[in-house]
């Protein structure tokens, strides 16, 4: 005869308690660093709402005012129906429906990249996304067939690249950069070396314009050698170039993929940084011609990438893609025209933080040469080397105890790098808060020189402030 604790025991086995997950249920992408640093840096910010923050990659938003947003609708509902010709219907279901899953202001997009760039693409090869990173995902899992393929990528390396690539199952190989952006003599060295592991090199993910984190540019000698390497090696070249519009002067140079005449490079695009981000709004240019023995002539790789997409998110908000088409046709579809004001705050700042970083930490200032930074020409980034770790406990030190935020360049690195580096991002403040900001770092290095100093023996203090190599 069985007890009540033993009916107890059955029913509970009967009816078990919640479902607990273990993470090694999961994916692997789910618990890696690199899709949680971001989260970081905004649970930081929000805790120190006082603090100086050069953490933020946003653009700036001085400029935005809401009553554009309804213009921006009417002047594309405007094209729809004296441009394009739609009947009142159709104008109303393009707004409101469904959309097409390639998008529908890819004539906009070709107009714009003639209009700034001089490029010429066919229509049909723009894929428009839902930001930029779902055009990394897209690409990436059409690329990626099975685990011998590899993608190579600059190192240190855009950290939403980088969570991509962990979302997308793409293995990733890393490429040394220099002042002057991907080293082509390494990434030929790393596509030797993966194809005799038995790998299969697929492509090169890149930024030549003002790379985020390090803020690194490619001449134009490097833009075409890497296209004659891409060539003769049989890889293509993935170009994500956000920042080119923002330069601090001299004159632009031209996309890869306005050098690109063999279809060797997809190239990213995003209307994040130029026009607003939460319009979330991207796209791809993917004119490369892919064979098939079921098709008798070959298929846009932009009409595979489509074809994951509706399977993802279906198609881009259509009223979102309104909004951009506006945007483009209010400033005859020139992004050169429609930023001016920006790339003008981005440079005033780009100036104040160079400054700064002279005036705190430079030989005038009778500073100890253990704190060096980059001379971008452009863009939103400094990268700056420190004489201690700058690492996420570093960081919350600095926000609590100095009010300054910041980003740790590991983070860019996958983990294997950059641990006495901060990426100081400066497109949102003020020349007045960017003079604070620095002062504050410039305290901060104060303080962990006193530490650092405290706990060497007097013998072995000459060796401590030595300056890091960036």
């Amino acid at each position: 005869m069985s007890c009540p604790a033993d009916e107890d025991d059955v029913t509970m086995s009967m009816h078990p308690g919640p479902n607990r997950l273990s993470i090694t249920d999961l994916h692997e992408s789910v618990d890696d660093p690199a899709l949680t640093s971001m989260t970081l840096l905004n649970e930081l910010a929000g805790r120190y709402p006082d603090a100086v923050s050069f953490s933020a990659g946003r653009p700036f938003e001085g400029f935005y005012d809401v009553e554009n947003l309804s213009r921006h609708l009417t002047t594309f509902r405007n094209y729809l129906q004296d441009e394009i010709g739609l009947p009142a219907d159709q104008v109303r279901r393009t707004f409101f429906q469904y959309g097409r899953t390639k998008g529908f202001i890819h004539e906009l997009i070709a107009r714009q990249l003639q209009t700034d760039e001089g490029l010429t693409v066919n229509p049909e090869s723009i894929v428009v996304t839902t930001g930029c990173q779902e055009a990394m995902v897209l690409v990436l899992r059409a690329l990626v067939r099975d685990s011998r393929d590899v993608i190579l990528a600059a190192t240190p390396n855009y950290v939403g690249f980088i969570g991509a690539a962990r979302v997308a199952g793409a293995p990733l190989r890393s490429v040394r950069e220099g002042e002057g952006g991907i080293d082509l003599q390494d990434l030929e060295r790393q596509i030797a070396l993966a194809r005799r592991e038995g790998l299969r090199p697929r492509a090169c993910y890149v930024v030549p314009d003002f790379a985020n984190p390090s803020g690194a540019s490619m001449s134009l000698a490097d833009r075409l050698a890497l296209l004659d390497l891409a060539r003769r090696e049989r890889i293509l070249v993935i170009e994500d170039n956000p920042y080119s519009l923002f330069s601090a002067g001299g004159s632009p140079l031209p996309m890869l993929k306005s050098l690109d005449e063999e279809h060797q490079v997809i190239h990213l695009g995003s209307f994040a940084k130029s026009a607003f981000a939460g319009a979330r709004v991207g796209y791809v240019i993917a004119d490369q011609p892919v064979t098939s023995s079921s098709a008798a002539d070959p298929v846009l790789l932009a009409d595979h990438l489509a074809r994951l997409k509706s399977m993802v998110t279906l198609n881009t908000s259509t009223v979102a893609q309104a909004v951009i088409g506006g945007y483009l046709l209010e400033n005859g579809c020139s992004l050169k025209r429609a930023t001016a004001r920006e790339a003008a705050v981005y440079r005033r700042n780009l100036s104040a933080v160079l400054d700064g970083l002279a005036s705190v930490f430079g030989p005038q200032a009778g500073a100890v040469p253990d704190v060096s930074w980059n001379t971008p020409r452009g863009g939103m980034f400094v990268v700056v080397t420190l004489p201690f770790p700058a690492d996420d406990d570093m960081l919350e030190y600095s926000a609590s105890k100095f009010g300054v935020l910041w980003t740790p360049m590991h983070h860019f690195y996958g983990g294997s790098g950059g641990f006495h580096q901060a990426r100081l991002s400066f497109s949102v403040l003020t020349p007045e808060q960017i003079a604070s900001g620095v002062e504050r770092l410039g305290r901060l290095v104060q303080d962990q020189r006193g530490k650092q100093v405290a706990e060497v023996p007097a013998a072995g203090r000459s060796q401590v402030l030595q300056p890091q190599p960036l």
